[in-house]
């Protein structure tokens, strides 16, 4: 059961990167192209929805909270106990809430520190373009 939620996880993660990739692909070439006057910012834009990709695969998919579903929580008191929890169907549903969730925020996070230095040398670029209009 464990593995089924692992690879359910993954491939939801998959899936949400490559929607809002898809969603802000257009955004990103425009914004690339405007930025870089050469035909290499198709590379460049290519390379941030990669790591778009990455970002979202690896926000969305949290390895180390996982594993309270096969490491045992040790209780210590009278009784001391050793307990998995239980995979049930409200915590898959939990998971797979969370995993959309994380996946959407990594990417949120990363578009957002994106358009922040598109706009900075966006800016750059029009200060020196009016620049050397001028003279």
């Amino acid at each position: 059961m464990f593995f089924y939620l692992i690879i359910s996880t993954f491939v939801l993660a998959i899936i949400v990167s490559l929607l809002v990739m898809k969603i802000f692909s257009n955004s990103i070439n425009s914004i690339l192209a405007r930025i870089i006057h050469d035909p290499i910012y198709t590379a460049w834009a290519r390379y941030t929805k990669f790591a778009g990709m990455v970002v979202g695969v690896s926000s969305g998919i949290r390895i180390y909270d996982m594993e309270k579903y096969i490491t045992p929580l040790t209780y210590t008191g009278k009784d001391e106990k050793n307990i998995v929890l239980p995979l049930t169907h409200e915590r898959w549903f939990l998971e797979i809430y969370r995993t959309i969730i994380e996946t959407l925020q990594g990417l949120a996070w990363m578009m957002l520190v994106f358009f922040m230095v598109s706009l900075i040398a966006y800016v750059i670029v029009r200060w020196s373009e009016m620049k050397y209009q001028i003279k």
